[in-house]
């Protein structure tokens, strides 16, 4: 105890000089003792591992691991469940799709909630009122990502439902490419040669996964056969549309959100705290629930009929979570749950954990897929995938050491702010 403490002493005079990077693995107690050493030529005994370090860099492995099976788990969970509860269903057994988002963003907004209650010890109505009604311009700047998260969310459904989930999972990794692109224009943010070439490769590879499914599309035509998934009537220039959609909005959605956190927050021309990633969340939720509702609204004639009849003889419309299974509140769950688990790899994980999980999570949908759908794929799929993912991988970390490369590396954590979805 008396090292330790002595350790922390000078780690406190060393932070008053020297600026510390948050990123950087922290220096141990041994290192500490065993940087004495060395301006000591007495001392020729090294210093003992710290039992106490160990346990915690055990810790913090299966801490990673942990997220890394959740963040697999979630992400394939959302596409194959959402695939499920939309293929092969009568149109008028179908939700709504306003109504699934809306419901989605109650739950985000529910669970942000209670994690800034949680965060600011139980003064969760000081934090709305401090951040919310005493700076109403700052409140209103999350309308805009709000409104493009909103639209991202309700094309996805639109994509899953004329898409296969592999070619989804897979044309969806475009995001990274239009982030880029978007970061560069509105952050004048710099990339280097091996990044660029990344995103070009990334775009070849979408390119040949894409043109692989027209060449098969067209020859099942031509043949006149049925599609063999057994979706309701797929459409892939809707599905690659809606994706395309998707990659836009989350691009500038991103990059504008990590403005508004990088914005310095200032109370009568004095610094203050920034405001924590749970009340921004709570407020694109409140936002999201409000647009919801306005479209709702809207689209009142427009939500479809239940097949059934009322008292007049007329259609009746699909009422407020119609369609509503279990596997529909299953969604919901790994949908909100996914908001908080993107919160967390932002603060504990890397890029490679990322990348893993990216890769991971395609293959894993890609072969419950072909189980679950009967999906078919090409080699020519398998190559285009092939590109993707280890573009995806390479963009944020260096080749790995056994390749000739210099192994793992870290970027900031706001480069991974805006490659993340929310």
């Amino acid at each position: 105890m008396q090292r330790r403490s002595i350790y922390i002493n000078m780690e406190q005079e060393k932070s008053q000089s020297i600026p510390q990077n948050p990123l950087a693995p922290s220096i141990s107690s041994g290192d500490a003792n065993m940087g004495d050493a060395k301006n000591d030529p007495l001392t020729t005994k090294p210093a003992a591992a710290d039992p106490f370090d160990a346990a915690g860099g055990k810790n913090d492995q299966m801490f990673r691991l942990f997220l890394l099976f959740m963040m697999t788990a979630q992400n394939s969970s959302v596409i194959l469940v959402s695939r499920y509860t939309r293929a092969g269903v009568a149109p008028e057994d179908l939700y709504v799709i306003n109504d699934m988002v809306m419901v989605t963003e109650l739950g985000k907004l529910v669970m942000a909630a209670a994690l800034e209650h949680n965060h600011t010890g139980g003064y969760l109505l000081r934090s709305v009122k401090e951040n919310i009604f005493d700076r109403p311009l700052d409140f209103l700047r999350i309308l805009i990502p709000s409104l493009l998260y909103l639209i991202q969310n309700s094309v996805l459904y639109v994509a899953i439902s004329n898409l296969t989930a592999p070619m989804f999972q897979v044309t969806y990794q475009c995001k990274l490419l239009t982030t880029a692109i978007v970061s560069v224009v509105m952050l004048q943010r710099r990339y280097s040669m091996k990044q660029w070439i990344c995103l070009t490769t990334l775009g070849l590879g979408v390119a040949v996964v894409v043109l692989g499914a027209r060449e098969k599309s067209t020859k099942k035509e031509e043949a006149g056969e049925e599609k063999v998934d057994s979706a309701n009537a797929q459409n892939l220039f809707v599905g690659l549309s809606a994706v395309t959609v998707a990659c836009l909005c989350s691009a500038f959605a991103g990059v504008y959100f990590e403005k508004v956190l990088k914005r310095p927050t200032t109370d009568g021309g004095r610094s203050r705290a920034p405001v924590s990633m749970w009340m921004r969340n709570i407020q694109m939720a409140f936002f999201s629930v409000c647009i919801a509702l306005i479209n709702m609204r809207r689209e009142a004639g427009e939500r479809g009929v239940t097949g059934e009849m009322d008292g007049n003889g007329d259609a009746m419309v699909k009422p407020f979570m119609h369609g509503f299974t279990m596997w529909a509140w299953v969604i919901i769950a790994l949908q909100a749950g996914g908001g908080m688990l993107v919160a967390a790899v932002i603060k504990y994980a890397d890029n490679v954990l990322k990348g893993m999980a990216t890769g991971v999570s395609v293959a894993t949908g890609t072969l419950a897929s072909t189980f679950l759908f009967g999906t078919t794929l090409s080699a020519q799929f398998g190559f285009g995938a092939a590109m993707i993912l280890v573009s995806v991988y390479l963009f944020s970390n260096n080749m790995p050491a056994a390749c000739g490369g210099q192994g793992k590396v870290k970027l900031e954590a706001d480069d991974m702010k805006t490659l993340l979805p929310k």
